[in-house]
């Protein structure tokens, strides 16, 4: 378990749905300071003024930077101005993709894995030098789509399989990193109620919302590495 004082937390894909909700959850933890990282200016506003609207005194770093083609040590600078050490690194944003495996082209499939996969892996190794030095945890948001034996939605071939090769990299960097003392776990969600869903599956409803799927994600990034290393752990109200 990471204690909240002072713990500083940065989390990527902040501008709506899942990433948007869990900074603004994260902020009322006491001694928590959120790392919101987006590339949409408006929403980061929007986010700082509502974190501080509803958490007055809200510890939240708005970080403007597009993560599919910025620099990532002009990143890791920019949060070592306000920081020395990362203990919490949540790995949210991801592409999607919702179109037939055959009518994709090689430059949409890759665009998928690059953002889901290896700028992720990228921002990670990125960050290692700041998560040293006492424990930390890195969490990587995932999807059913990713989790073994679950059943998958036509269309998301990219997507599904970009985040089971997140579900992998969880498992192999756990290893690399124990004697580091950074654990490393991924929550495979399965459906919430976002713009994202709305935008691939009109209609489609369920009754787990951002919010209360950010309370979940929020206690397990500062509770869960007490408990898990390499774990892959399926957030679902449906059995695989």
């Amino acid at each position: 378990m990471l204690t909240n004082e002072n713990m500083n937390i940065l989390i990527t894909g902040t501008s709506r749905g899942i990433g948007y909700h869990t900074a603004l959850e994260l902020t009322s933890r006491e001694g928590c300071r959120v790392f919101a990282l987006s590339r949409n200016r408006d929403k980061l506003d929007e986010l700082r003024l509502q974190a501080l609207r509803q958490y007055p005194g809200a510890k939240i770093v708005p970080l403007l930077f597009d993560l599919e083609k910025g620099d990532l040590n002009e990143l890791r600078t920019r949060i070592g101005r306000d920081a020395e050490r990362l203990n919490v690194l949540i790995n949210n944003a991801a592409s999607i993709l919702v179109k037939p495996f055959e009518e994709q082209t090689e430059a949409e499939f890759a665009a998928v894995y690059q953002l889901n996969v290896i700028r992720t892996a990228s921002l990670i190794r990125c960050m290692l030098p700041m998560m040293r030095g006492g424990k930390a945890h890195i969490v990587n948001i995932s999807s059913m789509g990713g989790f073994q034996g679950s059943a998958k939605f036509a269309g998301l071939s990219a997507y599904s399989s970009s985040k089971a090769a997140l579900v992998g990299l969880t498992e192999c960097l756990a290893e690399e990193f124990k004697e580091k003392q950074i654990a490393v776990n991924c929550l495979c969600l399965g459906a919430v109620q976002t713009e994202m869903l709305e935008e691939a599956f009109p209609g489609y409803k369920t009754p787990v919302t951002p919010e209360s799927i950010a309370r979940f994600i929020a206690d397990f990034a500062l509770n869960g590495s007490a408990y898990f290393n390499g774990k892959i752990v399926p957030v679902s109200l449906s059995t695989p």
